[in-house]
């Protein structure tokens, strides 16, 4: 999850086999309402129970609708366009090598390198 400017804000590893909606609702679970002002995301995050986390947040949800879904949700297509922030944020990060090719075997370690990208290319 980053913010407004493409900085990290939180993060869950998650095996790789492991879809990402389930993680999504934990994800929100750690900020109060009205502290997030709006919540983009791809079709894979396209649940009713990340939407209804989203609005009790108080945060307006822009997600592209899983192809899937009976009924189509409508979202704002120039909105959705800001999602690219994160999609950004995963190339800078993939240029520390340590990350892109994830040499640690241990999560907390992985966590720590990602931690430590982050900044990195923050400050650059």
């Amino acid at each position: 999850m980053t913010g407004k400017t493409g900085k990290l804000i939180n993060f869950v590893l998650t095996p790789g086999q492991r879809g990402d909606a389930p993680l999504g609702e934990h994800l929100l679970e750690a900020f109060q309402r009205g502290q997030i002002g709006a919540v983009i995301a791809d079709a894979a995050y396209d649940s009713n129970a990340i939407r209804d986390r989203a609005k009790r947040l108080k945060a307006k949800v822009c997600i592209k609708p899983n192809p899937t879904r009976k009924r189509k949700k409508r979202y704002n297509r120039e909105t959705y366009k800001h999602r690219n922030q994160i999609e950004r944020f995963f190339g800078r990060i993939k240029r520390c090598r340590r990350v892109a090719t994830r040499y640690e075997k241990k999560p907390a370690n992985f966590a720590g390198f990602i931690w430590l990208a982050a900044l990195i290319t923050d400050l650059i």
